[in-house]
């Protein structure tokens, strides 16, 4: 029996076909085949079916899953503990980031590009999605880290974050729209003004989104939701238009008024939009991602650009700050 038999295996259970398993392995299709009867026939048993459209697991494979699963989990950490010997990171680093995350406030490109620099033999894959399908990725494993919207005070249990944006959630409405109208001269309107609003916010399973949503149900009432958008300065340009209120963090006053709209903070309650670095509590697995969730914490700012960072990678919830500061185009997906 050989590693690399294993290693095989487990890429065709997971691809479900000896085809993209090849492919992924950059390998052959007939050379990946024969390496896996080769196993079964030292082994006794069949541990796949082939009888299907798709590859799937005997009943003697999915004992030997969990094994082979762990003797190349087992051989990873060995050489990874080499290669922290000798001072060399290797490995692959998932990130995931909510829309906008590669803005001024914290210029991520560039934090990776400085972290690829010095650790090259670690491979950084990106990807970008929702808050709430990120959360159930850090839980489960696809991913190492990312940066999400909060839509809780708290993140859920088994993860750990670091705020790096806190601002408050405004109305945002073309000048003659008639909530400003109904509150003349105010900075402020309540969420209840809002009821019968059609409104423009950001997609289902973001942070800002889970923040309204459960802010108007704890009202009494259900958002309208005239138009979606994941990205914010489509979301600005809707409202500009006259096509309802759009729910946004804070705009800069000249950023607001060069988009042509004006701005009303929310209260009755007041609503926050938070970014944070999430990660799962027990930290990434990986010592290439242990070092980089270490990197980004000391990195990024937090909300308004004071205090010192956390200690260490492993402890800290989230922790709401002080507004201000927070580029919005970052706060709140």
């Amino acid at each position: 029996m050989e590693l690399r038999q294993l290693q095989y295996f487990v890429t065709v259970v997971e691809e479900a076909n000896f085809t993209r398993a090849a492919a992924r392995l950059h390998l052959t299709q007939p050379g990946v085949s024969a390496q896996i009867r080769q196993l079964e026939r030292e082994l006794g048993q069949p541990l796949l079916d082939r009888s299907g459209r798709s590859v799937t697991t005997t009943e003697a494979g999915r004992a030997v899953l969990t094994h082979a699963r762990a003797a190349l989990a087992a051989v990873e950490e060995i050489r990874q503990t080499v290669d922290e010997f000798s001072g060399l990171l290797r490995g692959r680093v998932r990130v995931g980031l909510v829309s906008g995350a590669g803005t001024r406030s914290f210029d991520l490109a560039s934090l990776l590009a400085d972290f690829h620099d010095a650790h090259p033999q670690v491979e950084i894959s990106l990807a970008e999605d929702t808050s709430e399908r990120m959360l159930a990725a850090l839980l489960g494993g696809a991913l190492d880290v990312a940066l999400i919207g909060l839509a809780d005070e708290r993140p859920p249990a088994g993860i750990s974050c670091q705020v790096v944006v806190d601002s408050p959630l405004v109305a945002a409405v073309a000048p003659g729209d008639p909530l400003l109208a109904a509150h003349p001269g105010r900075t402020s309107v309540p969420l209840a003004a809002l009821r019968e609003r059609p409104l423009i916010a950001l997609p289902r399973g973001t942070g800002v989104r889970g923040v309204l949503e459960r802010a108007c149900a704890q009202a009494g009432f259900r958002p309208r939701i005239a138009f979606e958008a994941s990205v914010l300065q489509m979301l600005a340009r809707l409202a500009a238009s006259g096509l309802g209120v759009a729910v946004v963090p804070a705009l800069p006053a000249d950023a607001a008024s060069a988009a042509g709209l004006r701005t009303m903070e929310i209260t009755g309650p007041r609503l926050r939009g938070r970014v944070a670095l999430a990660w799962r509590t027990e930290g990434p697995a990986g010592p290439a991602a242990r070092t980089l969730l270490g990197r980004l914490r000391t990195a990024l700012p937090e909300p308004g650009g004071h205090g010192e960072p956390p200690a260490g990678p492993q402890t800290g919830d989230a922790r709401p700050g002080p507004a201000g500061g927070a580029d919005h185009q970052a706060a709140g997906a």
